[in-house]
């Protein structure tokens, strides 16, 4: 069964491809988006909490981020859906199909037409597997859409180097600055933790790369990244020390020459 995103800014239209694709028995589940700004923060909510999206069918005129330009930013995902345009212009056809289409369906839509649409769909689903983060064009990288006044922006996660929960949201920290994003910390975790980011809070989760210290004291710990000292939670300070300490060296504090003890253990119970 197929999961699938109907984009159109156009309410009646909307509604009538979301209820001709629910027609279809090889489609399991409908999500609708009015723009494609929406459709984008959509399809990243999915991928992080581990949810398949199998294609889009969206329009191509729509106001701010066209369908096209939409297309274009979906290689920078992870696990980038099928395309299948459905607009009322016939000239945009050869850019679409550049980018990569499997379909482009003319307004009005006939309900056979889209038929022939999903079973082009289906059938790249079957041939390839569902979008995994193992088909992404640059799967060192992944590309996460944030509002800033009105418009959408494409953060690289490379460019993050810590995460902290608030409330329903979470927030980027890159070196440009913070961004938003409705999306469960858990989620990300999860999802991110290949790519080297690790929990030290419940409420934060870090860049590993992005750490230039580790320092542990009476059992806590807290690392730095760029000018911040984040502290580690004493749940979270053994899985960090293991999977830290030995990629950095710990000054000698006792003086006494002796740099192979694990100044993690200082002061923790071994148990």
């Amino acid at each position: 069964m197929l999961h699938v995103l109907a984009v159109d800014d156009e309410r009646p239209a909307l509604d009538e491809l979301a209820y001709l694709l629910r027609q279809d028995p090889r489609i399991g589940q409908v999500t609708g988006a009015g723009d494609a700004s929406s459709a984008l923060r959509d399809l990243s909510r999915m991928l992080v909490a581990g949810e398949r999206l199998d294609a889009v069918f969206l329009d191509i005129r729509m106001p701010g981020l066209d369908g096209l330009d939409f297309t274009r930013l979906l290689t920078g995902f992870a696990a980038p859906p099928h395309v299948v345009f459905v607009t009322a212009h016939d000239d945009c056809a050869v850019t679409a199909y550049e980018l990569g289409a499997l379909d482009y369906l003319l307004k009005p839509v006939r309900p056979e037409r889209l038929a022939e649409s999903v079973r082009r769909v289906a059938a790249a689903v079957h041939r390839t597997g569902p979008p995994t983060a193992a088909s992404a064009a640059d799967p060192d990288d992944e590309l996460i859409p944030v509002e800033l006044g009105g418009r959408t922006r494409l953060v690289s996660r490379r460019t993050v180097t810590h995460v902290e929960a608030q409330g329903d949201y979470v927030r980027l920290h890159t070196a440009d600055g913070g961004y938003l994003v409705r999306m469960p910390l858990s989620a990300l975790t999860k999802r991110w933790e290949a790519a080297g980011f690790i929990r030290i809070h419940r409420s934060t989760l870090v860049a590993c790369a992005h750490i230039t210290e580790v320092r542990f004291d009476g059992g806590r710990a807290a690392v730095r990244i760029g000018d911040e000292l984040l502290q580690v939670s004493r749940r979270h300070t053994r899985e960090v020390r293991d999977r830290l300490v030995r990629r950095f060296h710990q000054p000698d504090e006792d003086g006494d020459g002796d740099e192979d003890q694990d100044p993690g253990r200082q002061g923790e119970d071994p148990s």
